[in-house]
């Protein structure tokens, strides 16, 4: 899935955007909304962005996960085959799930306070009263997703495409670096 970004100075214009996505069968699950307004987007009826497109906390929580597995097995999986502990198996498999939850969980703390790092540019535009709307489309269907967009909504300006899937290694730009 590919998301595409628009920004859109009325909230009417995002009603009609919305009625004419929902006419293609886009459903609330693939549209979002990021608002200051949101009263406005409640009293519109508009889908408002979840908690989880707004933050980097699936993305921090996975980052967690992935710290937490790398202790289990550089840590704990080691101290379970030369420890020699006399612990039973699954005492060091109840570490090293604990390991990776808590990492989760720890990792969730620094995302739920984290800007989406998707829309982190757009953070000036939103605060200054404009609203982004997000479009996840199939990756066939996005030339014709801009094309209905550039056709029915020219107020909605094309800002960008990307990925749909969080990347738990993209830095704040989005991208991956080898060495930062």
């Amino acid at each position: 899935m590919k998301r595409l970004f628009y920004l859109v100075d009325s909230i009417d214009s995002l009603e009609d955007i919305s009625n004419d996505l929902h006419q293609r069968g886009i459903t609330d699950w693939r549209f979002h909304i990021v608002s200051k307004d949101e009263a406005g987007l409640y009293t519109h009826r508009l889908h408002s962005a979840s908690v989880l497109d707004r933050t980097d906390l699936p993305r921090f929580v996975e980052r967690g996960m992935i710290i937490g597995a790398l202790f289990a097995l550089f840590f704990v999986a080691p101290l379970a085959v030369w420890g020699d502990l006399g612990w039973p198996t699954a005492a060091f498999v109840a570490i090293g799930a604990f390991a990776i939850i808590a990492g989760g969980w720890l990792g969730g703390f620094g995302g739920i306070s984290t800007v989406n790092y998707r829309i982190r540019k757009f953070h000036g535009e939103i605060e200054a009263g404009r609203h982004l709307v997000m479009v996840d489309v199939p990756k066939s269907d996005m030339e014709e997703m801009k094309e209905l967009m550039a056709r029915n909504h020219p107020e909605a300006k094309l800002q960008g495409a990307g990925s749909s899937f969080n990347n738990p290694f993209a830095a704040g730009d989005g991208r991956v670096h080898v060495v930062h």
